[in-house]
Parts: structure tokens; C-alpha cells; sequence
């Protein structure tokens, strides 16, 4: 019996299948390049992805691929992450949450860089939310338990019950993705993002992007990187006018 498959996404780079709970990544062949070029092209970036998400996945909540695709093949087997794509769905969650979520990315993203990990490509449509869910006590028990008298039968439990488990935030697609110590290198993957949220979620970007720098400031660096973050933009604005 053959897996089902389906096409979760085709860009000028990749194909993404979904096939049954398992992402593979197809590289698209380029026919504007010279045939032998183009295989070595596709081989070596796959390669490359593969061992910068094996490497990732060890740092943050990424999907780690089942093997690093050898001197042949074009594609990458991981895990499918089952969750909400933050490009669709973080508009839809209150200021606060979105506060919470944007605390994680940097959080996440501090931890790549002191790693020397470059995304490449810090976007929303990048980043997924797994909401766990909440663990289930016995219905009897939950349907007899109340405020008054939570203290007799387990004011732990009546905690539980109310608790918000907490969310995850996943980084996906290190295409783009290389190693560097660069600050400059750095800084351009903050900047990327920062216009991501802006373009994309416009109305609470620059609360956003604050929640972001706040929690990068965990990285060991983050002084040295946000100085040269004002020098990409400020270059970025001289290139506008």
C-alpha cells in the first residue's frame, strides 16, 4: 500500500509533500542550469540544510531529519510538526499572547546566533505554534471539583485543571540557513524579521519586534549585534531614497 501524499507547498527552490505524518523536502531541478551543475547544486545545499537542522534541533524546538541525505540524494525526511503557522494565525491571538510568542522567537533566535546558526529567512510563515494539550484528569473528579471545595479535594488539581499549558514555538526551513560568527550576519537575520513583522502583522509590529529584542538580549553578544543592526538600517534607508 503506497503512503498518501500532498502538496503542502511549491516554491522556485523546494517542493514540500506531506506523506503520511512525515515532511519530506523535494529540491526543484533548474533548467537553466547546466544538468551536472545543477545536481551538485541540489545534492550539496540538501546536504547542507539537513546538517544545520540536525545541529538546530539540538538548540531549539526544530524538526530534526531521520539522516543527512548522502552524495545523491535531492531530498529531506523529518518529522511533520503539527501546529499553526505563526503567518496565519498570530493576528488571531490577543496582544498578549502574541507578546508571549514573540518572547519564545527570541528567545529561540538568541540561541541560534550564540550557536553561529544563521536562518536566513526569520519570517512567520517560518515559525509554527504547538499548543499541547491540556493533560486529563478523571471527568468525575473535574465535573465534582469546584472553588469551594477545591481545598478539600485538592487544591493542586483545581489548579491543573485551570492552568494554560504552555505553547511551542518551531523554527522550519533553514534553506537560506549557514554558519557564521558574523555580527553583521546576525544582525540581517533580526532586521529580516523585524520587516517580516512589520509587513505582515502591521497593527502590534513595533510592540512585537520590542518582545523580540527583549528576550534576544539573552544572547551573549546582543549589544555588539544590535549596534550593527543600526548600521544595516541605516543603510536600508539610503538605499530607499
Amino acid at each position: 500500500m503506497k503512503p498518501q501524499q500532498k502538496i503542502l507547498q511549491q516554491g522556485a527552490e523546494a517542493k514540500i509533500i506531506l506523506s503520511n505524518n512525515f515532511i519530506i523536502k523535494y529540491r526543484i531541478k533548474k533548467s537553466y542550469r547546466i544538468k551536472e551543475l545543477d545536481e551538485k547544486i541540489r545534492k550539496s545545499r540538501t546536504k547542507s540544510e539537513a546538517k544545520l537542522l540536525t545541529k538546530a534541533s539540538k538548540i531549539i524546538n526544530s524538526p530534526k531529519p531521520f539522516f543527512i541525505p548522502d552524495k545523491i540524494s535531492h531530498h529531506i525526511k523529518m518529522p511533520f510538526i503539527k501546529g499553526k503557522k505563526l503567518s496565519e494565525h498570530l493576528d488571531s491571538f490577543s496582544l498578549e499572547k502574541q507578546k508571549q510568542i514573540c518572547k519564545k522567537i527570541g528567545e529561540s533566535i538568541a540561541k541560534l546566533h550564540d550557536n553561529d546558526i544563521i536562518h536566513g529567512d526569520l519570517t512567520t510563515s517560518n515559525m509554527i505554534l504547538v499548543e499541547p494539550h491540556t493533560k486529563t484528569l478523571n471527568l468525575k473528579k473535574i465535573s465534582s471539583l469546584t472553588k469551594s471545595s477545591a481545598k478539600k479535594s485538592g487544591k493542586a488539581d483545581f489548579e491543573a485543571i485551570n492552568r494554560e499549558p504552555k505553547a511551542s514555538v518551531y523554527f522550519i526551513d533553514f534553506g537560506l540557513g549557514f554558519i557564521s560568527h558574523k555580527f553583521e550576519d546576525k544582525a540581517v537575520d533580526l532586521h529580516l524579521l523585524k520587516q517580516a513583522l512589520e509587513a505582515k502583522h502591521f497593527k502590534h509590529w513595533e510592540e512585537l519586534v520590542k518582545e523580540v529584542f527583549t528576550s534576544y538580549k539573552n544572547s551573549k553578544d546582543s549589544k555588539i549585534v544590535f549596534e550593527r543592526l543600526k548600521a544595516v538600517e541605516k543603510r536600508g534607508r539610503y538605499k530607499k531614497h
